[in-house]
């Protein structure tokens, strides 16, 4: 019997161990009860929620919903918002609050969240969280987010973590956006418009690993107007392995 026992928690073990990092998708959404007759607010955020490895799922899931609360809460109080479910039901609160003060200047809120896990790999996790937003003016924002994990932890990989030569991959990238956005090689970086800061070429706030290789993508504002809208590059791996830490 001791024997039978032993056998049975050596199979536990054996397939904890083995289970693998995996994603369900997971759709919440909330819509205004103030009749509307068209552009009716609402929000909805699609996630991917990390499963079966719970530490590494957990950290994953924590970071994932900081990062979506970032760009979707209005509330004062962000430790009142704890779930997805909570989120979206401030969205649109914040919304009929301003709708009783304004009537007739608040219309057509909306939010949208979409995430994907845009690259798996042994050595790094990327998910990609493609987000608009509307709350009044002359138009809403949208944009990328690039969230890097060890998919072994769960652990954050940020941007600086990525290279082996983080200044020498600057400069190729540089050398490689002048030549795609036709600035001249000795002209300052915002000599055609764009707008980087103190005129100086900056790696972009998200950095996605795709299929294709490493893209460098900078949202709108970020190197340029919301006119000229966002920037990206895309380098092949096989053109700068000798840059990065992880494949």
């Amino acid at each position: 019997m001791k024997h039978y026992t032993s056998l049975v928690f050596l199979f536990l073990i054996f397939t904890s161990c083995n289970k693998e990092l995996s994603f369900e998708n997971e759709t919440f959404e909330k819509k205004s009860t103030i009749p509307c007759k068209s552009d009716c607010p609402v929000i909805t955020i699609e996630v991917p929620i990390a499963k079966n490895v719970k530490i590494t799922a957990d950290s994953i899931n924590k970071k994932v919903f900081k990062v979506i609360k970032e760009i979707v809460y209005f509330d004062e109080n962000p430790a009142k918002a704890t779930n997805y479910n909570i989120l979206t039901e401030s969205f649109i609160s914040s919304y009929e609050e301003m709708h009783k003060k304004f009537p007739t200047e608040t219309f057509g809120w909306e939010g949208k969240i979409i995430g994907n896990v845009e690259f798996h790999s042994e050595e790094i996790l990327n998910i990609k969280i493609d987000h608009y937003t509307f709350t009044g003016g002359a138009h809403g924002y949208q944009g990328f987010k690039s969230l890097l994990f060890d998919p072994k932890t769960g652990k954050t990989i940020f941007n600086d973590q990525l290279f082996k030569k983080e200044k020498a991959f600057k400069a190729f990238a540089e050398k490689k956006f002048r030549e795609k956005y036709k600035i001249p090689a000795k002209a300052n970086i915002n000599a055609t418009g764009l707008m980087f800061e103190n005129d100086k070429f900056q790696l972009p706030q998200n950095i996605f690993y795709t299929e294709e290789g490493l893209l460098l993508y900078y949202n709108s504002y970020e190197a340029a107007s919301y006119a000229d809208g966002p920037k990206e590059i895309l380098f092949p791996y096989d053109e700068i392995n000798q840059y990065l830490k992880y494949h």
